[in-house]
């Protein structure tokens, strides 16, 4: 697959963007708890492994960039007076988390793996939402995230590439990658970002 290979292998048709932004104060209410559960997933990673020092720094910062995102969402909430809605389960986290092997070394590698496709799903729907909102400063702050996204995904992968070989993150990621794609194509349409 290669080091900067790894695609979606399921493409979010544009009519999609249709349901997202039927209802956007709902999506904006669902992209904010999207974003306070990134920022939290990685700081419990830096408690869970605390032992891998090299990417503690990464993760930290992660954490804080996903809380700005947060913040940038919640400001413009507030100020079209959207109420945050309450932490419900997310179907195509819950569904992902499942693929999760057991074993420290295993379950790690997948975390990672999990959360860079993650952020790469939401680098491919924020583009969509950019691309059809109506809406000028919704659209201005989706390219930007669009692009933040794409680079999270990145960082993902690159923290795995320090613990394991290119060819076994590689392979993983493809098998990743593949089971994702069932499982969006499976999901309904919603006004949220999943």
């Amino acid at each position: 697959m290669g080091k900067r290979a790894a695609q979606l292998q399921y493409e979010t048709p544009a009519a999609w963007t249709e349901s997202a932004l039927r209802d956007i104060n709902h999506f904006l209410a669902d992209h904010a708890n999207c974003e306070r559960k990134a920022s939290s997933t990685a700081m419990s990673m830096v408690v869970r492994f605390h032992d891998r020092r090299e990417i503690i720094p990464t993760l930290t910062d992660l954490a804080i960039e996903e809380l700005d995102h947060f913040r940038q969402c919640y400001r413009l909430m507030h100020a079209r007076n959207i109420p945050l809605l309450p932490d419900t389960p997310d179907p195509y986290i819950r569904a992902l988390l499942k693929l999760q092997r057991h074993g420290r070394d295993e379950h790690f590698l997948d975390q990672l793996l999990i959360f860079a496709i993650v952020e790469m799903r939401g680098a491919e729907r924020f583009r969509l939402v950019h691309q059809a909102c109506g809406d000028e400063e919704l659209r201005a702050f989706y390219k930007s995230l669009w692009a933040a996204e794409a680079k999270h995904g990145h960082l993902f992968r690159e923290m795995a590439r320090i613990y394991f070989d290119d060819s076994e993150v590689d392979a993983r990621m493809h098998e990743l990658l593949r089971a994702e794609a069932d499982i969006v194509r499976q999901l309904p349409w919603r006004s949220a970002l999943h």
